[in-house]
């Protein structure tokens, strides 16, 4: 197997959309169903009120019913649970790609962990998930009650394991999300794919320490 060394650094990752897959056709189109609405109808209610979910303002029970006020409609904690629970295996899904990396990220022995926007349901899942295994630390936004781009919750990631800036290295999907954590001197790569990801990582554990990119 490839194990990739980056000594002296911490890989940070996001995990929507980066460890995560998009949510498929088929996810959205059953939780399309099981709300009774169209996706021009639903879209904007379900993202409205998700900062407010992710920096820990509202819990999930909360977070629907607000969902449906928006709508004009009332939904039974049943429905909320049955929506809740197809919105959230459509985020469970992983790029098997990107967890190919951090298996090799840990077999190569770099440090890792998370830093993901979600709400306190993702907190158990994320630390218990299998892609996870070797992950130092999961950051949680509504556990921190931050959220991404705001430059204090890469400051707060950076208390607990105790390092600087330079050390950390951070992976995630949206440009802004990486501008404001190089702001502060941490190294980012904006995340289009497994690929360009690879080469990212490879070329970072080159320049750090030649040789250590190996085949056991």
């Amino acid at each position: 197997m490839v194990s990739i060394n980056i000594p002296g650094r911490v890989v940070v990752f996001d995990y929507g959309e980066v460890i995560s897959q998009t949510p498929s056709e088929q996810d959205v189109q059953e939780l399309l169903e099981g709300a009774g609405l169209s996706l021009d109808e639903l879209q904007p209610p379900y993202w409205h009120h998700r900062e407010a979910l992710d920096s820990g303002q509202i819990r999930v029970v909360e977070y629907w019913q607000r969902v449906a006020a928006d709508l004009g409609v009332s939904w039974d904690l049943a429905t909320i649970h049955r929506l809740w629970a197809i919105d959230f295996r459509s985020w469970i899904t992983v790029e098997p790609g990107t967890v190919q990396l951090i298996d090799e990220l840990r077999q190569g022995g770099t440090r890792l962990a998370l830093l993901s926007n979600a709400g306190y349901d993702y907190g158990d899942a994320f630390r218990n998930a299998p892609f996870s295994y070797g992950f130092e630390r999961v950051f949680v936004s509504a556990e921190m009650g931050l959220l991404k781009p705001d430059p204090e919750i890469y400051r707060r990631t950076l208390e607990e394991p105790g390092i600087e800036p330079a050390q950390m290295v951070f992976v995630d999907n949206k440009a802004e999300n990486i501008a404001s954590a190089e702001a502060l001197g941490i190294t980012g790569h904006v995340f289009t794919g497994p690929e360009g990801l690879r080469a990212f990582l490879e070329s970072l554990a080159e320049s750090v320490a030649p040789s250590l990119v190996s085949e056991v």
